[in-house]
């Protein structure tokens, strides 16, 4: 009896440890239509469950809304997603508890767009993607969106100032 039981243990311990490969192994993926665009990098989507799903795009930062292309990068995203029916791969979540993830309408990776058409940065401190930072040269390079400013403030480098202006 003992030996039944260590064995039904072992195989317990096998099937969950199969199981938990299996959910993440795989990168979860939603799908639901964009219901609203926040800014350049934030979006939210409505999923067939009637979720909302407040995602951040991974591995790139764009101007805030008061800032210099702030509404024309917003612009930019809504333009490619705003009433679409998306793909989201799950990345994880910030530490505001947004989803992050990337983001693809049909077969374009709107992370990588956002940067390609010049309304974002690749945001090297949390992403080591180098399509991206090649991306970010290119568009740099040929003067897009925000890289027509003679000296673009990147937006992590103007929080960190707003924030500093609002100090006593």
């Amino acid at each position: 009896m003992v030996r039944a039981d260590k064995l039904t243990k072992k195989f317990l311990t096998v099937l969950v440890m199969l199981a938990l490969m299996t959910v993440f192994g795989q990168a979860q993926e939603i799908t639901g239509k964009v219901v609203g665009v926040h800014d350049g990098d934030t979006i939210t989507l409505l999923t067939a469950e009637k979720e909302q799903v407040k995602v951040r795009l991974e591995g790139i930062d764009a101007p805030e809304l008061k800032q210099a292309f702030g509404n024309a990068s917003k612009q930019s995203l809504s333009d490619m997603v705003f009433g679409n029916l998306v793909r989201l791969e799950v990345a994880g979540k910030d530490k505001y508890r947004r989803t992050l993830g990337h983001v693809f309408v049909g077969e374009t990776l709107v992370n990588l767009a956002q940067v390609k058409r010049g309304f974002a940065w690749h945001y090297k401190k949390y992403s080591k993607d180098a399509e991206l930072g090649e991306a970010e040269a290119k568009a740099r390079e040929a003067h897009l969106g925000l890289w027509k400013d003679a000296s673009p403030v990147a937006p992590w480098d103007w929080r960190s100032a707003s924030k500093n202006k609002a100090a006593p």
